[in-house]
């Protein structure tokens, strides 16, 4: 990756950590869950908003690392006003852009989120990556449980 392309990503990731959108518990959403990585400590809470198939509003609120904490709001930033499956569909693209050995281009959706691409390389940051999307996944299940990233 040039220089430049790794600063520009660096520079999203920080003011997604430094500037969080959509960070705190909302006054009302209909599912939720929490996840957990015991290896570094972030924990992260995601509450959404969801009226039939469509997801009205994403909020989180966590404590951890700028990745972690980077991701959720990039991550609730993509799902408002998706369907479930829309979301679910970004689950999976997302995961496997952070988790592939072939560095290949993410597609238009996943444009911002190339930034996070890198943690490919260092395996326990794939869960701080992650661990909100986890948590969407089981909230999006109605599943109101801790999720684990061990």
């Amino acid at each position: 990756m040039s220089s430049g392309l790794t600063d520009l990503y660096q520079e999203v990731i920080l003011d997604h950590s430094r500037n969080p959108k959509n960070f705190g518990a909302p006054e009302e959403s209909n599912r939720q869950a929490r996840g957990n990585n015991p290896l570094c400590g972030d924990r992260v809470s995601v509450y959404l908003t969801v009226e039939g198939d469509h997801i009205n509003d994403a909020h989180f609120d966590a404590r951890g690392c700028a990745i972690s904490i980077a991701s959720a709001s990039m991550m609730t930033e993509m799902i408002k006003g998706k369907t479930v499956a829309q979301a679910k569909s970004l689950f999976d693209r997302f995961h496997a852009l952070v988790t592939s050995d072939a560095e290949g281009e993410a597609d238009e959706d996943l444009a911002e989120l190339a930034s996070l691409s890198g943690v490919r390389a260092f395996p326990t940051r794939i869960k701080c990556a992650t661990l909100a999307w986890h948590a969407m996944s089981a909230a999006l299940d109605g599943a109101d449980e801790d999720v684990k990233t061990e």
